[in-house]
């Protein structure tokens, strides 16, 4: 039995020397070198003891990008002369804007509709025709919004249906909040399994959900996002702030993650 025995662990170490030899040089296996320092048995994955938490992120971030949309409403009594009034108006709008550095592929007619104006509510008379034309422009430098809401307005138009702030990296912070999210609820779930005597063992289930958005006047508080939960990583984000100047302010965006995990114990 001892000589089996012996050979066995022979044979064995001949077989680890053997993987682990890599063009002469002793390297440990993938496997082995992306393992964590305190590598997990079978015990220590046994889902039948589980604590479940979650995480959350929040980064708020100043936008870098402007999205106005900008109409002209014209009336008048034909089709060709409310369509003439409008498309003078209109095309002064976009000249205002490129005459501030816009360019042409930043500046699309976003919604266009012509109707008739009649004499009463429950009426078939007409008398006029009304031409609703908005343009949409995309700015890459936020702290113009000012200066092209003033020169259109002073162009002609006579509508501001919407001024949209938004980031070109999204996906960059979506995926630092994510990763945030995930480093609260792990510590979250070590505290807790401390705190009743264990250790966390497997990561077993994992739920995210992630969301933006906007925190300048009207779209709500950055408090709504501090006070989310009592574990949160909050990642310091751009805070340059806006002209005291400007009627227009900036704000940030509030990109969020929350994930919600199971975790085994051990």
């Amino acid at each position: 039995m001892k000589t089996w025995h012996s050979l066995l662990i022979a044979a064995a170490g001949l077989i680890l020397g053997v993987v682990l030899t890599t063009g002469g040089a002793v390297q440990p296996p993938p496997a082995l070198a992306a393992a964590p320092a305190a590598s997990l048995s079978a015990a220590d994955c046994d889902n039948n003891r589980t604590v479940q938490v979650s995480g959350a992120a929040t980064i708020n971030v100043t936008p870098d990008r402007v999205l106005l949309k900008l109409g002209v409403q014209s009336n008048n009594r034909t089709p060709e002369l409310v369509q003439a009034d409008n498309q003078a108006a209109i095309q002064r709008v976009i000249e205002a804007a490129r005459s501030l550095g816009i360019a042409d592929k930043d500046i699309s007619t976003d919604y266009y509709l012509v109707q008739p104006i009649y004499q009463q509510y429950d009426e078939l008379t007409i008398k006029g025709y009304r031409v609703n034309n908005v343009v949409a422009i995309t700015l890459n430098d936020v702290s113009q919004t000012s200066a092209v809401l003033i020169a259109a307005l002073k162009a002609g138009a006579n509508q501001v249906l919407d001024v949209q702030f938004y980031t070109s990296q999204l996906r960059q912070y979506r995926d630092q909040a994510r990763s945030l999210a995930m480093k609260a609820a792990g510590e979250k779930a070590q505290a807790l399994a401390q705190a009743g005597g264990a250790q966390t063992g497997c990561l077993m289930h994992i739920d995210e959900n992630t969301w933006s958005y906007y925190t300048g006047y009207g779209w709500g508080s950055r408090d709504q996002a501090l006070w989310a939960q009592n574990v949160i990583q909050n990642a310091p984000g751009d805070s340059r702030p806006s002209s005291d100047e400007a009627p227009i302010s900036i704000g940030q965006i509030a990109i969020q993650a929350q994930v919600n995990t199971t975790y085994t114990l051990r």
